[in-house]
């Protein structure tokens, strides 16, 4: 007896039928998944005034936006260490991250590092320095015992890492007890002014930060000594999820990278106060890990 409805050949039909349309449905979700992305939304680390900054990346992100298709939405971070948060809250795409919000962007989020812009001054690099007054009468290590220390932010290798890494090499590994009071300036510049003012006896930033703003304040030069000053690292360096298709990731490195070689790019360029981009790799951020596990063994110590 037939237990389907229809003839026993309908049956094998209806079943030829029902897996051709599986097998469709099969192959079409994977292209429905790699053209999913109509949007990016990328961070900014907040390096310096942000209105400045968001006008800064606006011409930047028009003209990604442009070249890849796609739209290019922007956002600051309030703060140095809110990279991992933001990624997973905000569901950031991307950002443009300082050297060791990169590397921890990196490591626990396996973010893809791009690219790195190229200053005016043609580097993509920075490096940390410490520095004390002149006048200050700080002529060595020793002469750091019992003074007062200024640093940026827990989250940045300029104005953390490194000094706390350096500290160690001398010997100093409890900050708590050799510095009479060490605080956090929030940003490198001012950091750089609570030395120049006497709030601070010893302070720790960003050469490019401390260049810039001597450039403008002579007395930033005539009055400060720079006494350490760290390895180079990437400056900036645009980092974007793996999850993003391999597709956009390439074709957005390849846009940045040929910027200036055509003369709409040059013009951002110019608005994004950079001479152009180089191509960014992981192994850029071995020395920063590092420095980095350097310095929190001095903190986990104490």
């Amino acid at each position: 007896m037939n237990r389907y409805p229809g003839s026993a050949h309908s049956y094998p039909r209806r079943l030829l039928a029902s897996l051709l349309i599986a097998l469709c449905l099969a192959v079409a979700i994977p292209v429905a998944a790699a053209e999913q992305t109509e949007e990016l939304l990328i961070g900014i680390e907040p390096e310096h005034n942000i209105f400045d900054q968001m006008e800064q990346y606006r011409y930047l992100a028009g003209y990604l936006a442009k070249q890849l298709g796609v739209k290019v939405q922007l956002t600051i971070m309030s703060r140095y260490g809110e990279v991992i948060k933001r990624f997973k809250t905000l569901k950031l795409d991307g950002a443009f991250l300082t050297s060791y919000t990169a590397t921890m962007g990196i490591k626990e989020l396996n973010l893809e590092p791009i690219a790195n812009p190229v200053n005016l001054s043609g580097e993509s690099t920075s490096q940390g320095y410490m520095f004390v007054r002149k006048d200050s009468g700080i002529h060595s290590i020793k002469d750091l015992e019992g003074k007062s220390i200024v640093f940026v932010d827990p989250a940045t290798m300029e104005g953390y890492l490194f000094p706390l890494a350096y500290l160690r090499r001398q010997g100093i590994v409890d900050i708590n007890h050799f510095f009479n009071r060490f605080d956090f300036a929030g940003s490198h510049a001012s950091a750089i002014f609570a030395v120049l003012d006497g709030r601070a006896d010893i302070g720790a930033a960003k050469d490019t930060v401390f260049k810039k703003l001597a450039h403008g304040d002579p007395s930033i030069a005539h009055e400060l000594e720079i006494i350490a000053q760290s390895p180079k690292v990437p400056e900036i360096t645009l980092c974007i999820r793996s999850e993003i298709a391999r597709e956009l990731r390439e074709k957005l490195g390849d846009v940045l990278l040929r910027m200036d070689k055509t003369s709409d790019g040059k013009e951002v360029l110019k608005q994004f106060k950079a001479m152009r981009f180089v191509k960014s790799s992981k192994t850029d951020f071995v020395s920063i890990e590092e420095m980095a596990l350097e310095a929190r063994a001095t903190v986990a110590e104490h």
